[in-house]
């Protein structure tokens, strides 16, 4: 890449670690980073020879999981090295044992590029929506290795799309495939030149039915709501979700509340439960004896939360009042009607439901409490809308295994005839 973009990405590394007094984030991303390289060196056969799949954060990894699973299924010997950029990712999947390896992506610099391949030595790369770097794909076309980003999905602000955004264009052109969502990201690309694009739909409905049919059951949420006429889940959520719900729910005697909340320090689980005028507990103080008594739940353990939506008939999604909403999907597949907050431009799936009514739209108390009050007063409409969104799921399921038959039968040929060429 340019001087211009490695200066940039300079840059960015400095403000990491100037964040990093503070933040803690930045500190694990960090020292993380300065551990991949030994990581990688301890864990890596030196001949390489791996799949490289990379993931921005957990987000992206949950994408990704359904094509990683059905590799190690389909080629039980196949070796694949797990990256991220984000702790949130890292952290929480640092353990995985789907792969051979889990490391922090270093920053984007030719130096850390170089060492990077050198160690992994990849047959081919994988990335997961998005994350564009220009060094590692220009590294990657170079050394001839195939790269692919799947479940990606382009806008018509983004970057490459402007009249300045050529370096960016440039980063597209180093793809072997794009797999996109939908056929509008499709025609952005071609308008742009970019052919090399499928329309494979978005893993993350394969991987959200199959978590529904491996559900979880927990005996505590189990007696929370055995008697309950009516039970809402709130997941990922932050402080304007959990205001609008804890309000309404505070004058709601006939239902029952499950909060799992995206960040859960101490301090933040005792605000929620103190603002509940109801009985409420934390889920990993709370015996199944106990939650018959409750009437509101806080889940404060992380791994749950795709299989608690299968305990609620009406889900609200967090995060629609700040950066962006979390995962729709893993409410929406238990057949269940989902309601969000107004950020939600970018997630293709979220506007989809809207539109096809399996999911509401909220931008404050007032068409908060309209929605509740509708799907709460309102059986028949509220088991229509849940039919709605889980036939949404299942009429975009697979996407991972288009995405695999176009991959892989392509790569076999390509490693084919390099071996006939040596």
């Amino acid at each position: 890449m340019d001087l211009i973009y490695n200066i940039g990405i300079s840059a960015y590394r400095l403000a990491v670690k100037v964040a990093s007094v503070r933040n803690r984030k930045a500190r694990m991303m960090l020292k993380g980073q300065r551990e991949t390289f030994k990581r990688l060196r301890e864990q890596l056969d030196p001949a390489g020879g791996y799949i490289w799949v990379h993931a921005a954060s957990l987000g992206e990894f949950e994408q990704g999981r359904p094509l990683i699973e059905m590799i190690k299924r389909n080629d039980p010997e196949a070796r694949i090295v797990l990256s991220f950029f984000s702790p949130s990712g890292y952290e929480v999947r640092k353990n995985y044992q789907g792969v051979n390896a889990v490391c922090y992506l270093p920053f984007d610099l030719p130096r850390n590029v170089g060492q990077f391949l050198d160690f992994v030595k990849p047959t081919m790369a994988i990335f997961v929506k998005y994350e564009f770097w220009g060094n590692y794909l220009m590294a990657l076309k170079r050394r001839g290795i195939p790269t692919y980003i799947v479940s990606a999905i382009f806008r018509p602000g983004q970057v490459f799309f402007r009249p300045w955004g050529g370096m960016f264009r440039a980063m597209l052109h180093c793809y072997t495939t794009i797999f996109v969502q939908n056929e509008e990201s499709r025609q952005l690309l071609q308008n742009i030149g970019v052919r090399q694009v499928e329309v494979s739909g978005d893993t993350r409905f394969d991987r959200v039915a199959h978590i529904c049919e491996q559900t979880k059951q927990f005996p505590t949420i189990d007696a929370f709501t055995a008697n309950s006429p009516l039970t809402v889940v709130v997941g990922s959520s932050w402080e304007p979700d959990e205001q609008l719900i804890i309000d309404y729910f505070n004058t709601h005697e006939g239902m029952k509340l499950i909060i799992a909340p995206h960040e859960f320090d101490r301090e933040r689980l005792l605000s929620i439960m103190a603002c509940s005028r109801r009985a409420a507990a934390l889920f990993s103080t709370t015996s199944p004896q106990q939650a018959s008594q409750l009437s509101c739940l806080v889940i404060d353990s992380f791994g749950m939360l795709s299989s608690l939506y299968r305990y609620g008939q009406i889900a609200m999604v967090g995060g629609g009042f700040g950066a962006g909403i979390h995962n729709v999907n893993e409410a929406a597949v238990y057949g269940i009607p989902v309601i969000f907050g107004p950020k939600h431009a970018k997630f293709r799936e979220a506007n989809d439901l809207i539109a096809c009514g399996g999911a509401f739209e909220v931008n404050g108390p007032e068409d908060f409490n309209r929605v509740m009050q509708d799907l709460c007063c309102n059986p028949a409409q509220r088991q229509r809308a849940g039919q709605i969104a889980g036939n949404y799921i299942r009429t975009h399921l697979g996407a991972t295994q288009f995405i695999y038959d176009n991959i892989f039968p392509r790569h076999k040929r390509n490693q084919k005839n390099r071996e006939e060429t040596t």
